[in-house]
C-alpha cells in the first residue's frame, strides 16, 4: 500500500480523543466578519460541507457570495460500478440538497469535471482552471495540502500555486493524526466556532450524503462511517492559514 492509503485505511484517532485534547480549544478564532466574497474548492462533492460546512452557513446568513469549485464529481467513489453517470448525477444531487440544508442554496458552483483520484496528474491544468475560476473572490478555502488523500494535496497545491493564498481545511487529517501532531501545523492553524443552529445545519447537511454513508456493495464499507463522521460535528472547524 501508498503511504497515503495506509494513512486513511489503518485505524485512526477517535473522535473523543480530540475532544479532550485542549489544544483545539486554544486555538485563536478566525475572524471572518467583513468577508464578502468567497470561493470554496473542493476535490470531491461533500468536502466542503466536511470541512467548512458550519462556516458556510455562517457566511451565506450573512449574504456573503458564495462560489463552490467542485473539481471532480467524486465519480471513484463506488469502485466497479457500473452506472457511472448515475452516481455522478446522484453526488451532484447530494451536494445541493446539502447547500439547502446549510442555507446557502445561492452558491454558485462551477464543475471543472476533472478525474477523481486523478488530480496529481493534472496539476499544472487545475492550477489554471482555479485561478479563472476563483478570479475576483477576496477569500479562498482549499483542501490541506498535506491531507494523506492525493486528491485533497494536489488540490491544495494548485490552489496555492494559482496564487489565491488559500486557507486550507484538513479532511482526512483528523483520522490519522493525534493532537498535538508535529505533522499539523498548529501555529497555523484557527478555529471557526458554530453557534447551535450552524452545528445543526452542518450535521443535517452531511447527513445529505447517503452514498457516501452507507455501505457500497461487494463488501465495501461507507466512505464515511461513524467514526469519522464524528470528527466533522463538533462546535467549530479548523483553518490553516
Amino acid at each position: 500500500m501508498s503511504p497515503e492509503t495506509d494513512l486513511i485505511d489503518a485505524p485512526g484517532t477517535g473522535e473523543a480523543e480530540w475532544r479532550s485534547w485542549p489544544g483545539l480549544g486554544a486555538l485563536p478564532v478566525l475572524a471572518h466578519d467583513g468577508w464578502r466574497s468567497v470561493a470554496v474548492i473542493a476535490a470531491h462533492p461533500d468536502d466542503e460541507v466536511l470541512g467548512v460546512g458550519g462556516l458556510l452557513s455562517l457566511l451565506a446568513a450573512a449574504g456573503v457570495r458564495l462560489r463552490l469549485v467542485a473539481v471532480t464529481d467524486g465519480e471513484a467513489s463506488h469502485p466497479g460500478i457500473a452506472d457511472v453517470p448515475g452516481l455522478v448525477a446522484r453526488r451532484a444531487g447530494e451536494t445541493r440538497s446539502a447547500l439547502r440544508v446549510l442555507g446557502a442554496e445561492a452558491v454558485e458552483i462551477v464543475r471543472l469535471g476533472l478525474p477523481d483520484t486523478g488530480l496529481a496528474d493534472r496539476e499544472d491544468e487545475l492550477a489554471g482552471a482555479l485561478k479563472e475560476a476563483c478570479a475576483g473572490f477576496e477569500v479562498c478555502l482549499a483542501p490541506w495540502e498535506a491531507d494523506a488523500h492525493s486528491d485533497h494535496e494536489a488540490a491544495g497545491r494548485a490552489a496555492a500555486a494559482a496564487g489565491l493564498r488559500p486557507l486550507f481545511y484538513p479532511i482526512w487529517a483528523w483520522h490519522w493524526a493525534r493532537p498535538g501532531d508535529a505533522r499539523l501545523p498548529w501555529d497555523r492553524a484557527a478555529r471557526v466556532p458554530l453557534p447551535p443552529g450552524a452545528r445543526a445545519a452542518k450535521r443535517a447537511a452531511i447527513d445529505r450524503f447517503t452514498s457516501q454513508l452507507e455501505p457500497r456493495g461487494d463488501g465495501l464499507d461507507a466512505v464515511l462511517p461513524p467514526g469519522i463522521v464524528a470528527h466533522f460535528t463538533r462546535d467549530h472547524e479548523v483553518l490553516f492559514r
